[in-house]
């Protein structure tokens, strides 16, 4: 039986990845009805609505609900998939929930904010034999899994010293953003951030051992406060260190969506190793007769082909393609692939296979990204005072 995925949140990556994908995967005959969720009515709508989704699929539909998630959860059918997106700080009960609810589970990132509530989630999800998959569609792009298999053969030699940078659009400020990513709940490093730390641990295997985050206060039209421009240092298990640019304040003019990129230099002790990833600019230059319409959108355009865009390939609509798409349709083949492999013990043992391939993200093989960001957090609050992270302590503190 295909199973049917529930959806928890409506807003912006619902619209830009997550539906889309699930869409394509129904469009497969892969998975069965998707219902949404969402507090907000207009969210909803605004998916309904959305000129660029019923283009890309005007033969499908979702089953739209405001009903809270938790009361939606407890009449789902069993052994189904949930998609949580939804503010970070409500992951935790999303998650749990869906795990009660007898549901395997894709999260976008961060899964949780601290190494407690991750440990909780490994555990109840490998008790039940329900998958938990993190999406961080990062790891999908073609050139983070070629960098990974080159650094891993040792052609880089060892990483010692590096730069990320994610900066998204000023617009994203007079979105949902400003009712919750404020400065108690979450930052511009934990949000967009903890994308490059866990690719630098997905190409080279190494642990972060140690972290500091300066962040800027800046008011939200709503006048709400968040941290929305942040420096991080990040300091590995080999001594090598990682800086982390991170704002919500990339201008709404320039031509890319956002800028972003990994720059790693490595040696082997008698030579050097570079490793640049320009994620921004990929190699196209357009500029159209007439502005496209939405938030940051420009006449003169540097898009990427990489990450998710609608192409024609023949037949009604419009198939998506690029990394975001396929990091979504891994981690719900995932899902497939333990629901169907039979009892608890043979459920538990495909999950721990997956763990042990280290390419989807799990709470088990993955919580270095929860102890970054609860020593992120601590540090962003204490003036950006140094964190160390304890592994076997399981332990985080001020160095």
């Amino acid at each position: 039986m295909k199973p049917a995925v529930t959806i928890i949140g409506g807003g912006m990556i619902t619209h830009d990845q997550l539906l889309p994908s699930l869409w394509q995967l129904q469009r497969l005959g892969i998975i069965a009805d998707i219902t949404v969720c969402s507090l907000l009515e207009s969210a909803l709508a605004a998916l309904r609505d959305s000129e660029t989704l019923r283009r890309a699929f005007p033969d499908r539909s979702f089953i739209a609900t405001t009903r809270p998630y938790a009361e939606l959860l407890a009449q789902t059918r069993p052994r189904g998939i949930v998609v949580v997106a939804v503010p970070d700080q409500v992951h935790f009960d999303a998650v749990m929930r869906s795990l009660e609810a007898e549901q395997h589970v894709c999260c976008v990132k961060p899964l949780v904010l601290t190494v407690r509530e991750s440990r909780v989630i490994e555990e109840e999800s490998f008790r039940r034999g329900l998958f938990v998959g993190i999406e961080y569609h990062k790891r999908f792009d073609d050139r983070s899994l070629m960098a990974r298999r080159r650094y891993r053969d040792g052609m880089f030699g060892h990483f010692r010293l590096g730069s990320a940078t994610m900066m998204e659009k000023w617009y994203y400020r007079e979105s949902n953003f400003q009712n919750w990513m404020t400065v108690e709940n979450s930052d511009a490093f934990t949000y967009v951030g903890c994308h490059y730390v866990d690719l630098v641990h997905f190409i080279t295997g190494l642990l972060p051992a140690a972290i500091s985050v300066y962040g800027v206060r800046d008011r939200y039209p709503n006048g709400n406060e968040g941290f929305l421009w942040t420096d991080a240092r990040v300091l590995w298990n080999n001594g090598a260190c990682l800086n982390v640019q991170n704002t919500l304040s990339f201008p709404d003019e320039a031509p890319g969506s956002n800028t972003q990129g990994l720059t790693m230099y490595c040696s082997d002790g008698k030579r050097g190793g570079l490793l640049r990833h320009d994620d921004q600019y990929r190699g196209l230059q357009y500029s159209y007769v007439e502005p496209p319409t939405g938030p940051g959108a420009t006449a003169y355009a540097e898009p990427s082909p990489d990450y998710f865009q609608y192409v024609g390939l023949g037949g009604e609509g419009l198939t998506p393609v690029g990394y975001g798409y396929r990091s979504v349709e891994a981690i719900v083949r995932a899902c497939l692939r333990v629901e169907a492999s039979g009892d608890l013990r043979a459920r538990q043992a495909v999950m721990k296979q997956i763990d042990d391939e280290g390419v989807l993200a799990t709470p088990s093989n993955s919580r270095y990204n929860e102890f970054v960001t609860e020593a992120a957090r601590m540090s962003i609050l204490n003036g950006a005072r140094e964190v160390v992270i304890d592994y076997e302590r399981a332990a985080v503190s001020f160095g």
